[in-house]
């Protein structure tokens, strides 16, 4: 009986060992920091082959975690890309396209729940620091949609109401650094702060969010810091301004590098380091019009405004240090759209009820770059336009009217080059792997294959419609009104 006794306690002690290990071994649910830039083409990081200024800051965090070579935005433009990125859905889902105008009558619905609104499930503080752009009325601000703090612009830079404080309206095409009101905190479109030009905009969004860090630095947070450069009109602060070799584009990338370094110093000064991811990412490819106040889409074809590869693939790192494995490259296809589950998944937080469209990428994060979580991808542009569809390497572009900027001369020191709005391109399939600038057309050499593809298009437009083919989907959901 006391051997029996022993034997129990023994058993007991054991577990109880166990069960410690275990508990110390849990990877604990990480602070998120979801730096998202506006403009910045694939080729825009001194890793992804820029030239004439250096991204120190950045391509260390790439090379401190992993870098996803195959990634794409939600859709090439402002408001539907942050759209995607917030609620892991297709933007054409949720009723955005475009980009939305101050005094917009739309935004995003309260029905959606947004990256902030998941994170606070979980007691996280929250905060944005930039640009919004998902509606300027009260009700689309993001104090409404679970964020505890807001300093910024609720729209694009190169944007300005007439009626703002009661200022006079400013001509954008004259005047290309109007001043800018700034939103601090409130539930109201009411500005508190005024930047007699852009200069200092990347300054004081990083003193912003370094403020928030160390204001947070005992409890879990996220913070969303959306800069608005390097959209149109650029400008640096005299720090770094004439710095580079590029003239003032590379100067504006210069001092986004050295804001990334100070956040990241900022968790690594609060012994955050090891309990925070950082994502850095963009919204979409450059504004190539604007010529040398553009950047680099890496020889991808074409740029912002376009389902062509310029348009839509953008650099992507993540960095968690002691987590994610540093020097990792994954060449899987994944997205914006994608974040959100991977954060829930970190979290251990469930999705919303409601239909999204991303996938997780823990499996990569964690170590397995050859998995694939995601095997497909639309391609939407316009108000819903279904312009291409991709199944792994391959990429079938539909017939559709678009923008194009080959042979065209790009402008110069902030004003834009002509463009066509509406060339029409024809049914192509390409073969990524091999031709990632998408020149060669290979559909008659792969009937196969474009008939998969087809069939995957078809299956978008039952899902989510197509105007091309005046189709309605049948799970799609509307943008927010303003309420009178």
């Amino acid at each position: 009986m006391k051997n029996y006794r022993q034997l129990i306690i023994l058993i007991l002690l054991n577990l109880s060992v166990v069960n410690v290990y275990a508990q110390s071994h849990v990877t604990p649910a990480p602070n998120i920091v979801l730096i998202f830039l506006d403009d910045m083409g694939n080729g825009d990081l001194g890793l992804t082959g820029a030239t004439n200024y250096a991204t120190p800051s950045i391509d260390k965090m790439g090379m401190e975690g992993i870098r996803f070579t195959n990634f794409l935005t939600a859709q090439a433009v402002c408001s539907a890309s942050r759209a995607g990125l917030l609620t892991g859905c297709y933007p054409n889902r949720i009723g955005f396209s475009g980009a939305l105008f101050p005094n917009s009558p739309t935004g995003i619905n309260s029905s959606e729940v947004t990256l902030a609104e998941l994170v606070k499930q979980k007691g996280y503080s929250t905060a944005i620091v930039g640009k919004w752009h998902l509606g300027d009325s009260r009700e689309f601000l993001p104090l409404q949609h679970g964020f505890d703090e807001y300093f910024g612009l609720p729209y694009s830079n190169d944007m300005w109401p007439v009626d703002y404080a009661g200022k006079p309206a400013t001509d954008w095409k004259k005047d290309r650094f109007p001043p800018l009101f700034l939103i601090d905190g409130n539930e109201k479109k009411t500005p508190v702060e005024t930047l007699g030009d852009q200069s200092l905009l990347t300054q004081r969004y990083t003193q912003r969010a370094v403020d928030f860090i160390k204001r947070n630095k005992k409890n879990p947070f996220f913070l969303y810091l959306a800069h608005n450069m390097p959209h149109v009109p650029i400008n640096a602060s005299a720090q770094f301004k004439g710095k580079s070799k590029q003239g003032l584009y590379g100067d504006v990338m210069m001092e986004i590098d050295w804001s990334v370094g100070e956040v990241l110093k900022a968790l690594r000064e609060n012994g955050l380091d090891n309990k925070t991811i950082v994502i850095f990412t963009s919204d979409n490819g450059p504004w190539m019009n604007y010529g040398n106040h553009a950047g680099s889409t890496g020889g991808l074809r074409e740029a912002k405004g376009s389902s062509f590869e310029g348009g839509m693939r953008v650099p992507c790192l993540m960095r968690w240090k002691g987590t994610i494995q540093g020097g990792l490259i994954s060449n899987s296809l994944s997205s914006t759209i994608d974040i959100f589950p991977t954060i829930a998944e970190l979290l251990q937080l469930e999705l919303p009820t409601h239909k999204i469209d991303g996938v997780s990428l823990v499996p990569i994060i964690k170590g397995d770059v050859s998995a694939e979580p995601r095997k497909e991808f639309y391609y939407y542009y316009r108000k819903n336009n279904l312009e291409a569809v991709r199944l792994d390497q391959w990429k079938l572009v539909l017939p559709h009217p678009g923008r194009t900027h080959e042979n065209y001369e790009p402008g110069k020191d902030g004003y834009p080059g002509d463009l066509n709005e509406n060339f029409p391109f024809g049914k192509a399939l390409y073969d990524l792997r091999r031709d990632p600038g998408e020149r060669y057309d290979v559909k008659t050499e792969y009937p196969e294959i474009v008939k998969e593809l087809e069939a995957l298009a078809e299956k978008a437009r039952e899902d989510l419609g197509d105007d091309l083919s005046q189709r309605v989907g049948k799970n799609v959901r509307i943008a927010g009104v303003k309420q009178p």
